[in-house]
């Protein structure tokens, strides 16, 4: 089957930013558990992820690029659940909201309500699967889980603000542009091997996902890392969600709207 073209992606993300739009101002309660369940979604993909990518401690000394590797590959499993059973990230609605609003419809601040209420939903979801799931079943008690999400947690509000600003540009960067290339299918493979791929790319890239770092960061406090509360809203999840903000709504959705609206 043949994919869409660029202006019927750009037409597709617009449907799809009305019907959230609709959703918004029409039934919050669905949308704000479609949030958590987007924010469950990442987390798992978070912690296959450290599974995958930290259980191989032997063969990381002389290949410093497989943990990049392994982790890379199993984390977007996160987003194909989310994109295929219609659950709402905040990152993929900050370009999904654009082409429909530059189409006129619906308000900005419409816009504002969506991501404020899906980014709730979505660090509520993630702090309920990285409690129950992850930190009470034991899944990183044990070394080398143990220690790894420790220092992923520690490495993430240890970098300067601008440097998490602009991994997180390029985080959500990759991430739309997978939204986009999952909007160009219609079959379940040709959805998640546009999801895959550059969802892939960021994570072994080391980019900055805030909705991630909900998972990565709190997982790493409950197993004893130096990180405070605080000191993780202020080092990473707002620079992050900034650049979050920008890699999706300005890199994706705007520029992919300009570039291919079909005009009347």
């Amino acid at each position: 089957m043949r994919i869409l073209t660029p202006p019927q992606i750009t037409e597709a993300a617009a449907n799809a930013g009305e019907n959230k739009a609709r959703l918004t101002t029409s039934s919050v309660s669905r949308l704000l558990v479609a949030a958590v369940m987007a924010g469950a979604y990442i987390s798992l993909g978070g912690i296959l992820s450290v599974i995958l990518g930290w259980g191989f401690p032997e063969m990381m000394d002389g290949n410093p690029s497989l943990q990049r590797l392994l982790s890379g590959a199993a984390f977007p499993i996160g987003l194909i659940l989310v994109v295929v059973l219609g659950a709402e990230l905040f990152t993929g609605n900050n370009a999904l909201l654009i082409p429909s609003y530059i189409g006129r419809r619906h308000s900005a601040r419409t816009i504002l309500l969506n991501w404020t209420l899906v980014y709730v939903g979505n660090l509520v979801g993630a702090l309920l699967f990285t409690y129950f799931m992850v930190y009470r079943c034991g899944l990183t008690a044990a070394d080398p889980w143990h220690a790894a999400i420790i220092r992923v947690a520690e490495a993430k509000v240890s970098m300067p603000f601008l440097t998490v600003l602009l991994k997180g540009i390029g985080a959500n960067w990759c991430v739309c542009l997978a939204v986009w290339l999952a909007l160009s299918g219609k079959t379940l493979f040709e959805k998640a091997l546009g999801c895959w791929l550059p969802v892939m790319a960021f994570v072994a890239l080391g980019y900055e996902h805030c909705i991630a770092n909900m998972f990565f960061i709190p997982a790493g406090i409950l197993e004893g890392a130096n990180v405070t509360v605080m000191q993780s809203i202020t080092a990473n999840f707002i620079p992050s969600t900034i650049g979050n903000i920008i890699g999706g709504a300005l890199l994706v959705g705007a520029i992919h709207t300009y570039l291919h609206r079909t005009r009347q």
